[in-house]
């Protein structure tokens, strides 16, 4: 399998793409918002509160006896079905999110629109291969008392506050967000780990892959103890196309279905399809459409026995499991088992690399 994504792929020609590059200033292609310059260190157990070190990733062990319907918060952490009071908005990001808490005094964080499903489906998978995640979880309908009109999201709310199809974040006590990660790190210790969450990335076609949509969270115990945990916090991108559209098509069963997995091929490293390049209506924003096709690279040569590593993890999970991270996410009966049976071919594909 071999595939050349050059620049006709955009529909623009060459000459074009240097006229608007020779007209724009180079610092217009820096990302904005800042990102720790924490190096991405450690995989396994971190030492104390070393700023220095921190936690990728750890052996997840025994796969079939994760619960890939509830997650890494588990059953226990679920949030309840009723009895919400909206506290604030959150505008950060692209989709709509508030938050609210519920009758024992926890926060939520609540999103909503064509990210939540996907997202929860996410971050269940991602677990299952040792990496960590937020406690996500999904209420098809929510009443919020004290529910303002929004700025962001309106369409999604009734006028008596309920909202349907809701990703719900559980806020965790003693943890607070620090910093963020880079994906083009060097400074790893367990760089196959590394390389296998940028695979974990291609395998559920999450494109976003801003350096300011991964965390380093800071995580307190009682008695003082503590440590850093590196994640990707943002998977709202997840199983739609390889690359950001003008159309929306994420957690789009028919876009994942028929998009591209590997690209290449080699004797030694694997190329991925996602991050794709985006289309070419975002270089009406050329310094964020550069940006993007940057990260192509992320997942451009990945070592074949890291790739395959993944691909021998995940292959641990039975036909149930997988089906019970998309159940999570409120999919149909229909749109489980067609994610859940591309998930299965690609694992394998992995595997046999």
């Amino acid at each position: 399998m071999d595939s050349t994504i050059g620049w006709k792929s955009t529909g623009i020609s060459g000459f074009k793409l240097f006229l608007l590059l020779s007209l724009m200033p180079l610092g217009q292609f820096a990302a904005s918002g800042h990102i720790s310059e924490r190096p991405l260190l450690a995989a396994g157990t971190a030492k104390g509160t070393d700023e220095q070190s921190g936690i990728l990733w750890r052996d997840p062990g025994d796969l079939r006896a994760h619960n890939l319907f509830y997650g890494i918060g588990g059953k226990q952490g679920a949030p309840p079905a009723q009895g919400y009071t909206f506290v604030k908005e959150d505008r950060g990001g692209s989709s709509p999110k508030f938050v609210v808490k519920d009758p024992k005094g926890v926060r939520w964080k609540v999103k909503l629109g064509p990210e939540a499903r996907g997202e929860i489906a996410a971050t269940r998978l991602v677990w299952a291969a040792g990496y960590f995640t937020d406690e996500d979880y999904y209420l098809p309908r929510l009443h919020v008392k004290n529910m303002p009109r929004l700025r962001r999201g309106k369409e999604f709310v009734s006028p008596e506050g309920v909202v349907e199809n809701a990703r719900m974040e559980r806020e965790i006590e003693g943890e607070k967000k620090v910093g963020s990660w880079k994906w083009k790190s060097t400074h790893t210790s367990n760089r196959r780990a590394f390389n296998g969450l940028k695979v974990m990335m291609a395998l559920v076609n999450n494109w976003d892959l801003k350096d300011n949509n991964t965390a380093i969270y800071k995580r307190e115990y009682p008695g003082g103890a503590g440590e850093y945990i590196y994640a990707v916090s943002d998977l709202g991108a997840s199983f739609g196309r390889t690359h950001l559209d003008r159309a929306e098509t994420k957690a789009s069963l028919q876009y994942y279905e028929t998009s591209r997995f590997i690209t290449k091929v080699g004797s030694e490293h694997v190329r991925f399809a996602t991050p794709g390049s985006p289309t070419a209506f975002l270089l009406v924003n050329p310094a964020d459409y550069f940006y993007r096709r940057g990260l192509m690279s992320v997942t451009r040569e990945i070592p074949r026995a890291d790739a395959r590593w993944l691909g021998q993890l995940l292959s641990r999970l039975s036909r149930q499991q997988i089906r019970d991270a998309f159940r999570a996410g409120g999919f149909s009966p229909e749109e489980t088992d067609g994610f859940a049976r591309v998930m299965e071919q690609r694992i394998e594909v992995l595997r046999q690399l």
